[in-house]
């Protein structure tokens, strides 16, 4: 298999990967949201947010580790010193996880009545055990699977535990189970993907000769890379995760951290789909411009900027229109409190989407240190935030909060990037996109409040998609290489067909041509 075929295949499965996690886990969470209740949800949430810290806590630089140095071993065709690596990696992870479940029970018996009233402190603790240790495990074989390019085993792992993830939650939606019975489904499905990434990973892993030592300077390098992979990983979670639900359950309600659940997880989730795998593929390819030169690199950063925030601003513009129809249709009326507070997220993680090429690059410039001090201070001003203005505003504070951080960290993101590259984005092309998309939405606007919500949604979908591609050509939001592909797919899938769209392509090019410099 040639280098292209491989990339090929590695994006689809990939991809596969990627869509099913996130629809299907969507899907789970909207089952688990209107069965529960938005003071229910909110306390489950809880809970399984301090289980998600402790397991990106445990697995603090020890899974991208084994991305990283399992790939560079066999690149090297040093395959003997897999094993070694993969096991000083695991002695690593398990001294985490000791700290993170002893840091966990404290947590349980100073605090548990105030994030996790009327449940058993000693049985949730057990919950936490378990659920923290076996989906560390599984992530670190996701790892381990990356490392060696075996995408065809995340595609595989996808396709059968998160459907059957479903199917449980199904069933217990169904048997009008008890919030007790949803953690117990949380925990059978954390021992299905154990075991299946286990056993999809084992047989990678090739045996090592019985005398075999790592080298010193192999052993310093890996200790290096966790230790600050540790910081910025721990870090970045408070900052990327929606720690406001803890904060809302020790400050406000349960009801409130339902509410603020379903605001991001939905926003968060749409804005991830947006760019899909090309966001996972924009690493590699801001490292290989820049391997070429800065004027490669820095073209391709402004490249990127456009197109994410051509896939990004019509995302926002039109959840902000119909933030109403959005959160009826998939939670019920129970959560509609969660309305603006949708908005407001929507609009931030698309903002973060659209900074993937500054991140991207700074990560390739090797600015990992500078991203370190970035994520620490975002942090302090996100919990400072969180504790001040959840105590005095409640809901609305934790979505201002949350706001204010993400706009923050954009800004000095896009800062950092471009005095390391030298290179401004297009910033008239992007106030042109945004001005597509916000016009596009505003159109549509009329539209509310005469249908039920899944046709508003529908009429509004096709109405923005059309509204925003007329827009984005009579703005110039395009270039004219980019139009000039648009007019042959319109010739060969359409055969040119509707006519007054192939004028319109062609008046954009000419446009396009006369703009360039």
């Amino acid at each position: 298999m040639n280098t292209r075929s491989k990339a090929l295949r590695n994006t689809v499965f990939s991809s596969i990967a990627i869509y099913t996690e996130y629809v299907l886990g969507m899907l789970t969470s909207i089952f688990i949201a209107r069965h529960l209740g938005p003071a229910d949800f909110g306390a489950y949430s809880a809970i399984i947010w301090l289980v998600a810290m402790g397991i990106a806590v445990s697995n603090s630089g020890t899974a991208s580790a084994a991305i990283k140095f399992v790939a560079e071993l066999r690149g090297r065709d040093q395959n003997d010193l897999i094993a070694p690596t993969i096991a000083m990696l695991r002695r690593i992870q398990r001294g985490f996880l000791a700290i993170v479940l002893v840091a966990g029970g404290l947590l349980f018996w100073l605090a548990g009545e105030h994030f996790a009233p009327g449940f058993n402190h000693l049985a949730l603790f057990g919950f936490y055990v378990v659920a923290i240790s076996l989906r560390a495990q599984y992530m670190f074989n996701i790892g381990i699977a990356k490392g060696f390019e075996d995408f065809r085993a995340l595609a595989i792992i996808a396709g059968v535990a998160t459907p059957l993830n479903l199917l449980m939650v199904i069933v217990a939606w169904w048997l009008d189970a008890e919030v007790e019975i949803l953690l117990a489904v949380f925990l059978l499905s954390s021992a299905v993907f154990w075991l299946m990434s286990r056993a999809r990973t084992n047989p990678l892993i090739p045996p090592a000769p019985v005398d075999v030592e790592m080298p010193r300077e192999l052993r310093r390098r890996l200790q290096r890379h966790v230790r600050l992979v540790a910081v910025t990983v721990t870090v970045g979670f408070f900052i990327a995760s929606d720690v406001e639900v803890f904060f809302l359950n020790l400050l406000d309600s349960a009801s409130s951290a339902g509410y603020f659940k379903v605001a991001y997880q939905l926003a968060s989730g749409a804005a991830n789909l947006v760019p899909g795998v090309i966001g996972a593929l924009l690493l590699p390819m801001m490292a290989g411009a820049l391997s070429q030169g800065r004027d490669i690199a820095g073209r391709r950063f402004v490249a990127s900027t456009n197109y994410l925030f051509v896939l990004a601003a019509p995302l926002a513009a039109f959840g902000g229109v119909f933030c109403a129809p959005i959160i009826e249709l998939m939670y019920g009326g129970q959560y509609m409190p969660a309305i603006p507070v949708f908005a407001i997220c929507l609009g931030a993680c698309a903002l973060t989407t659209a900074s993937q090429g500054a991140s991207s690059l700074l990560v390739s410039a090797d600015r990992q240190l500078t991203i370190l001090a970035l994520s620490i201070v975002s942090g302090v001003v996100k919990v400072t935030l969180d504790l001040v203005l959840i105590h005095a505003w409640g809901l609305l504070g934790a979505a201002v909060a949350y706001l204010v951080v993400a706009v923050f960290g954009i800004v000095a993101m896009f800062t950092i990037a471009i005095r390391t590259i030298g290179l401004q984005p297009e910033w008239l092309r992007l106030l042109r996109i945004a001005l597509a998309a916000i016009l596009a939405a505003g159109a549509l606007w009329p539209l509310l409040g005469h249908w039920r919500p899944l046709p508003t949604l529908l009429v509004g979908g096709v109405g923005m998609m059309v509204l925003y591609a007329f827009l984005t050509l009579l703005f110039g939001c395009w270039n004219a290489g980019d139009i000039q592909h648009l007019r042959n797919m319109h010739e060969r899938h359409a055969r040119g067909r509707p006519r007054l769209v192939g004028r319109l392509l062609a008046w954009s090019e000419r446009r396009a041509v006369r703009d360039l410099p």
